[in-house]
Formats: C-alpha cells, structure tokens, sequence
C-alpha cells in the first residue's frame, strides 16, 4: 500500500502489454501513429492511465467501458454535424465519468463540486511568497 492508500503499482515503462485489448478501427479505436498510441496532451496519457488501473482493479468490465466510449463519440458526432475538432480523448473522458457516475463511484455532482471549489482558489493560492523569486531556475520572472 502506498501512503495514500492505494495497492502498489510497479513503475509502468512504454511500450506496456496492455490488459485489454484495444480496437484497431473502428468508433473506439484510439489514435496512432506507426502502431504506436498517441496522446497529443499529458491529460490524455493520465486519462487512458487511469481507465487502465480501474478496470485492473475491478472496478468495471472492458467491454462496459468500450460501450461508453462508443455512445460518447456518437453523441459527439451528432452534436457536431458540420465536423470540428474532433477530441479522442474528450470522448474516453467523458466515457470514464459516464461510468464511474453510473456506479456511484464519482458521481458527476462530486466532481462539479471539486472542480467549482478548485477554479475558485485565488491565483498563486499554492505558492506562498515565502522565498526569494531570484534566477533559482524554477520559472519566476524575478521582478
């Protein structure tokens, strides 16, 4: 258990031996390049990583979350006609807190409430002024 108290994880080293079997093609196929999976953002590794470690832990089939993803790329595509800019990993988002609402694991109200609470936090609310902001090479202008 770590201090958090979650199970151990060993260190997960790209490319990994997935538990799942990813679709090729196809409406849940996620995006990629040379065979390799691509995240375009550091969100979306996070998003795909902890979907990954959820349904390790048990906490949903595969499949259910697969036909989350399908429904939320088709609500996509019936709210944007026209096209636009199409968010792989928006649709595998939203078919992650689909799921985990639906099993009351993280309600959508629990993560409105969390999120509303953290976009209300003044600027700089986590970095106390507490130190020199000189060239100390962790990205303050200095002025």
């Amino acid at each position: 258990m770590t201090s958090t108290g979650l199970p151990d994880r060993p260190p997960v080293d790209l490319p990994i031996d997935l538990p799942v079997e990813l679709d090729v093609e196809g409406p849940s196929s996620p995006p990629r390049s040379n065979g390799e999976l691509v995240f375009a953002e550091p969100w979306e590794s996070r998003a795909f990583g902890v979907t990954i470690a959820l349904h390790q832990d048990g906490l949903f089939t595969w499949d259910e979350f697969k036909d989350r993803l399908i429904a939320a790329i088709a609500r996509w595509e019936a709210a944007h006609p026209d096209g636009g800019e199409y968010r792989y990993y928006a649709c595998w988002l939203d078919a992650l807190q689909t799921l985990l609402d639906e099993r009351h694991i993280l309600p959508d109200a629990d993560v409105e409430r969390r999120a509303t609470e953290l976009a209300a936090r003044p600027a700089g609310h986590d970095h106390g002024d507490d130190h020199d902001h000189g060239d100390d090479g962790h990205g303050h202008d200095p002025r």
